[in-house]
């Protein structure tokens, strides 16, 4: 496992991640998630301090890219679709100059587990799957949707000390 000094960049699923796994879906097929603010807000810090942040998802929802874009990352890196996750992983990091062991990666279920092992450190939930729990570097004390990203995002900031919030930044960037 790569020290969190040592990673530049990062990289997560959406459903069972950054949401609960729950999905509501309406009439006419739009479907709808929730987000916790504290993990988009480690995003944003992420991003604030020059990190390479990218979405491998399965899903197709424009609300996702929406709400990621908000969250500093760029189109480029909001992969919408993936059905192959450890190609889009590759293109993030060959697009930013990473090598594999200097991202860290969030997944939950088994499309996400190539990614999880290739990572510098691969993270999830406590409420993964068990596949994916024993491909993992870390198994968060966290479920998906309810702070895991924040905790793990901050652990590496921190640790570089780069965990640092400018109202000035953050008010144009934002």
């Amino acid at each position: 496992m790569t020290d969190l000094k040592d990673i530049k960049g990062f990289a997560f699923d959406i459903d069972g991640v950054m949401t609960d796994g729950g999905i509501l879906a309406d009439l006419e097929g739009q479907l709808y998630r929730t987000f916790d603010a504290k993990d988009g807000f480690a995003v944003r810090m992420a991003a604030m301090n020059g990190y390479p942040v990218a979405v491998i998802t399965g899903a197709r929802s424009q609300s996702v890219r929406a709400r990621f874009n908000g969250n500093g990352i760029p189109p480029e890196d909001i992969y919408l679709g993936s059905r192959d996750k450890i190609v889009d992983f590759d293109d993030f990091c060959r697009r930013h100059s990473l090598d594999r062991s200097e991202v860290m990666f969030f997944g939950d279920d088994i499309p996400d587990i190539p990614v999880i092992l290739a990572a510098g450190i691969g993270v999830v939930p406590s409420d993964a799957v068990e596949e994916a729990k024993e491909a993992a570097d870390i198994v968060s004390d966290r479920p998906g949707g309810k702070g895991c990203v924040r905790k793990h995002f901050e652990e590496v900031l921190k640790a570089q000390g780069r965990w640092n919030f400018d109202v000035q930044v953050y008010k144009k960037r934002f």
